[in-house]
C-alpha cells in the first residue's frame, strides 16, 4: 500500500513514521521545509490537563509515546517529564478545576490538588497571589524545533520519501487512488492522509467536506538565559480569558505565550508576525504566574499558522466521501502533546481500517451532521 501525507509538521511526520514503521511506501509532502508551520510556533506544551475528556485516551497514548521518543528517534527531542503546573486566582477557576480534576479521574488522569503553602514550598517565586493549583507530575515539556525533523528523518531511514519545498500541493482523486502535483513532480498512492494544518480545511473542501476553520497566529516570546529554578510547565486556570503560560529551558531561557489575543493569519503566503507593541501587555498577564518576569529582557518574539475550528476539536480520521482519503488537522492550537498519538493512530487505521483509540468526536461528519440538523429545523419553522 502506498500512501501520501500532505503537511510536514509533528502530526505529518509522525505519520509517515509510523506508516513506515508498519511496513507501508509512503511519500511526505511538505510545502515548505519540515517542522516549519505550526508546530516550530508552538510552546512545546506537553500536557493533558484541561483536555476535552473523550480526547484523554489520545492523550494517555501520546504522552506514552513522548516518553519513547529518543529510543524510536534515535536522538533526543528534547522531552522532559517536569510536571505541569496550572495556577488559580480566583474562584471561578477554582470551581473549574475541582470539577475538571474530578471528571477526569474516570479516564485516568489523577491530577493533585497544591493550597497555597504547597504551591510555595514546592515552587518557589511562582504564582504568589494563587489561591490553588493543579499539578500533573508526568507531563512536561519538548522541543517543537527537534520533533519534526527527528520524525522525518526516522521515517526516511525506514523507506520514507521526504519532498520538502514543493510548494502549493494540488491533490485529486483518480481511478486507482489519488494524485498529488508539485513543483517536485506528481505523486500517486492507494491512500491520501491530510495532515496540511492550517490548510487542512481547503485540502478537505475539495473532496466536498467543508469545515469551519480559520487561521490564527499565536504571540510567542523567550527571555535571556536566568538562573535554571522553573521545573515544571506554569499556566492557568481562568475563565476571564487568561491564558497566559511559560516555561524555562535547560539553557535558562523563559519561553512563553497567551496574554495576547491570536491575530488572523491569511493562508496565502501563510506566515504570522509578532507585533512588539503587545509585548507590554503580554508580559502584564504573565508576571502574575512569575514576578520575575517583570525585570527581564525578551531577546525574541515568533508568531506562526495554526488551524482553529469553531468547536475547537480537531478533524481526524476517514473521509466521509472519499474512500482512501483521511483527516489529520484543525488541533487548534493544542495538537503538540497529541502530535505522536496522532500520527500512531492515523497509521494503524490506515494500515488496519479501525483504531483501539476512539475517535468518534473528531470524525469530519460531524459537520454535515450540524448543517442537516440546522438545515431541518429552519425547515420547519418556515
Amino acid at each position: 500500500m502506498r500512501v501520501i501525507v500532505l503537511g510536514g509538521g509533528l502530526i505529518g511526520s509522525a505519520a509517515a513514521f509510523f506508516l513506515a514503521r508498519r511496513g507501508l511506501s509512503v511519500t511526505l509532502l511538505e510545502r515548505n521545509r519540515v517542522g516549519t508551520g505550526a508546530t516550530v510556533a508552538s510552546f512545546g506544551n506537553i500536557r493533558r490537563t484541561g483536555r476535552y475528556l473523550p480526547q484523554l485516551p489520545l492523550a494517555h497514548r501520546s504522552r506514552a509515546l513522548w516518553g519513547e521518543a529518543e529510543r524510536l528517534l534515535g536522538r533526543d527531542v528534547e522531552f522532559r517529564a517536569t510536571g505541569h503546573l496550572r495556577l488559580v486566582f480566583d474562584e471561578d477557576g477554582l470551581a473549574d478545576m475541582r470539577r475538571y480534576i474530578a471528571d477526569a479521574r474516570p479516564w485516568g488522569l489523577e491530577l493533585d490538588e497544591l493550597s497555597p503553602p504547597e504551591i510555595r514550598r514546592r515552587f518557589p517565586g511562582l504564582g504568589p497571589g494563587a489561591i490553588a493549583a493543579s499539578f500533573s507530575p508526568q507531563d512536561g515539556s519538548g522541543n517543537p524545533r527537534l520533533i519534526a525533523p527527528a520524525f522525518a528523518d526516522a521515517a526516511r531511514r525506514l523507506g520514507a520519501e521526504i519532498v520538502e519545498e514543493c510548494g502549493p500541493v494540488e491533490v485529486s482523486a483518480t481511478a486507482s487512488g489519488f494524485e498529488a502535483a508539485t513543483h517536485r513532480g506528481r505523486f500517486t498512492a492507494d491512500r491520501l492522509l491530510n495532515a496540511a494544518g492550517a490548510w487542512g480545511a481547503t485540502i478537505a473542501a475539495r473532496f466536498g467536506e467543508s469545515v469551519p476553520m480559520a487561521a490564527y497566529g499565536p504571540q510567542m516570546g523567550v527571555t535571556e538565559p536566568l538562573p535554571h529554578r522553573i521545573l515544571p510547565v506554569v499556566g492557568m486556570w481562568s475563565r476571564a480569558g487568561g491564558d497566559g503560560y511559560l516555561r524555562q529551558v535547560e539553557r535558562g531561557n523563559i519561553v512563553f505565550g497567551g496574554g495576547a489575543e491570536r491575530v488572523p493569519v491569511a493562508l496565502d503566503p501563510g506566515h504570522a508576525r509578532a507585533d512588539p507593541a503587545r509585548l507590554p501587555g503580554q508580559l502584564r498577564a504573565l508576571v502574575r504566574l512569575l514576578p520575575a518576569l517583570a525585570d527581564v529582557t525578551v531577546i525574541r518574539t515568533w508568531s506562526g499558522c495554526e488551524g482553529y475550528v469553531a468547536d475547537k476539536l480537531p478533524v481526524m480520521g476517514a473521509s466521509a466521501t472519499t474512500p482512501g482519503l483521511f483527516h489529520a488537522f484543525g488541533f487548534s492550537g493544542h495538537g503538540f502533546q497529541l502530535g505522536p498519538g496522532v500520527g500512531d493512530v492515523m497509521a494503524e487505521i490506515i494500515a488496519t481500517g479501525h483504531s483501539e483509540t476512539p475517535l468518534h468526536d473528531f470524525r469530519i461528519g460531524r459537520f454535515q451532521t450540524a448543517a442537516a440538523q440546522t438545515a431541518t429545523v429552519q425547515a420547519a419553522q418556515a
